[in-house]
């Protein structure tokens, strides 16, 4: 991923405008442009409040072969928000890439972005770690869940409440209690079924 491509995706893992990012830079809203096309760098200091306010070191915006890969801090589930880690029901992890409506976000608390680069399609993941109290999560879940062959077949999302791991498909919801080894080999059963290999059902517990 190049430096455009980088600054393009912080700016809008943070949902800002280009103007709003200008305004942050203190430069026009048409250096920004500039940037994430690829036309110009920006100068030392910009690159400075660049890597400071996303969280990213300097080497990994600038250099094609490092990923931005450790974080973009976005909210957080501790005592800075005010919220009880304990108190959120689920907690897990949703690529963003695995589905196709935008507004399952707003359902969540994401307290950290990853990008993995897994070098197929799409090349690049976009990897969401997040908690959430809506009790509804699992059904809307199931709704908005990919399942396309010419989107990268069928995406589930993991993740648990207490001792339950979800995984969620487009219209399937499965479950297992942590620890019920009977429970969980009927779940990869049905993985293996929809396709999943044993690799990708290397979620945590």
């Amino acid at each position: 991923m190049n430096f455009a491509d980088k600054i393009q995706f912080l700016r809008k893992s943070r949902n800002l405008t280009q103007e709003k990012l200008a305004e942050l830079c203190e430069v026009t809203r048409q250096s920004v442009a500039k940037w994430e096309t690829g036309d110009c760098f920006p100068e030392i200091g910009k690159l400075l409040v660049l890597s400071s306010y996303f969280g990213v070191p300097t080497d990994n915006l600038l250099k094609d072969e490092l990923d931005i890969d450790s974080t973009v801090r976005v909210s957080s589930c501790g005592k800075k928000n005010n919220v009880d880690l304990t108190d959120c029901l689920f907690q897990g992890v949703l690529i963003k890439e695995s589905i196709d409506d935008d507004s399952v976000i707003d359902r969540i608390i994401v307290h950290k972005t990853e990008i993995w680069n897994v070098g197929g399609s799409p090349k690049y993941w976009t990897a969401l770690y997040f908690t959430s109290k809506d009790t509804a999560l699992p059904d809307y879940l199931s709704k908005v869940m990919i399942s396309d062959p010419e989107k990268g077949g069928n995406w589930f999302a993991d993740f648990k409440n207490g001792e339950i791991k979800f995984i969620v498909f487009r219209n399937k919801i499965l479950k297992y209690r942590i620890g019920n080894l009977a429970e969980k080999n009927e779940v990869i059963a049905e993985c293996r079924k929809m396709g999943i290999s044993d690799g990708e059902m290397n979620w945590t517990e």
